[in-house]
């Protein structure tokens, strides 16, 4: 017997299938035009938490028709090392996108690399190009949990247009795009942060609250407005008295979802959507490159 669904949940397994449908489908028309180049996937040094991210990109571009080259580097490679082969990516046709895991080794400097990394091969949208772009309402290669966000919202049915959102959290890779996404779409958006006086009293009058700070349950269901919309993106484990641990966001889940007309779980909400949008970003990224002659 299967497991009933929440009514109260909006999982994100049926909109990850839409996008990646959508993008099998463009891959397809695209690869008439031209050959389809591989992600690539560099991961440095070993490090086990990364390989579960792995896999899913792995069997979402199986899905969509990409080749996936999973690469690891040595975990002492040094920065121009690092970034001398991310440029020859960056050179050679048969590179659709690099995707560059993280976390990276203590003396790695992440932004550097991420800079490295062509903005038409960028498919994590992490370039400060890429997210500089936003802010011009260019959002084809925006970071992919940001554009999850949005999009997680777009599937509750709401006009975005006029919508009162709040962000808990403005990070360089999901707050702040993420309200530069939504006010794109014509939005009013608030941001919060751990200096915001009272985040209550901004979450109480949200349409939509987009909550990303890394701190179990700090979103409570007095915090919410009766039928808003909260899209959860914390990735929080804990550790019961017994020694289990589990996987929990940043949202009070199970009583917010008495308050809220949707709420994300943790997991099985934003992530599937966040390597869907990958996926998205790829197939924008290959057009792109197309259209300017580059494969």
């Amino acid at each position: 017997m299967t497991a009933q669904r929440d009514p109260r949940m909006l999982y994100g397994a049926e909109i990850r299938k839409q996008i990646l449908d959508r993008a099998k489908d463009d891959i397809q028309r695209l690869s008439k035009r031209r050959h389809v180049g591989r992600l690539v996937s560099v991961g440095i040094g070993d490090v086990d938490e990364i390989a579960v991210y792995i896999r899913g990109q792995a069997r979402a571009a199986e899905l969509v028709g990409l080749p996936f080259d999973e690469q690891h580097w040595p975990a002492d490679l040094t920065q121009d090392e690092c970034k001398r082969r991310l440029v020859a990516m960056n050179d050679d046709p048969d590179v659709l996108g690099v995707i560059l895991q993280r976390p990276v080794p203590a003396h790695i400097n992440v932004r550097s690399l991420q800079s490295a990394i062509h903005p038409l091969k960028d498919v994590e949208g992490m370039n400060p190009a890429s997210i500089g772009n936003i802010v011009y309402n260019q959002t084809a290669l925006a970071p992919c949990t940001a554009a999850a966000s949005v999009e997680m919202i777009r599937a509750t049915g709401m006009k975005l247009e006029g919508m009162e959102v709040v962000v808990v959290g403005h990070s360089e890779i999901v707050g702040k795009p993420a309200a530069f996404m939504l006010m794109a779409e014509g939005a009013t958006v608030t941001v919060c942060h751990h200096m915001t006086r009272s985040v209550a009293a901004h979450t109480r009058r949200a349409d939509a609250v987009l909550v990303a700070v890394g701190v179990p349950g700090l979103l409570t269901a007095d915090m919410v407005k009766p039928g808003a919309a909260v899209i959860d993106i914390g990735i929080n484990q804990i550790t019961s008295d017994d020694g289990s641990t589990r996987i929990v966001g940043d949202a009070d889940t199970d009583a917010v979802a008495d308050v809220a007309s949707w709420t994300t779980p943790v997991p099985g909400g934003v992530g599937p959507v966040t390597v869907a949008m990958l996926m998205r970003n790829a197939v924008n990224a290959f057009e792109r490159q197309i259209d300017l002659g580059w494969v």
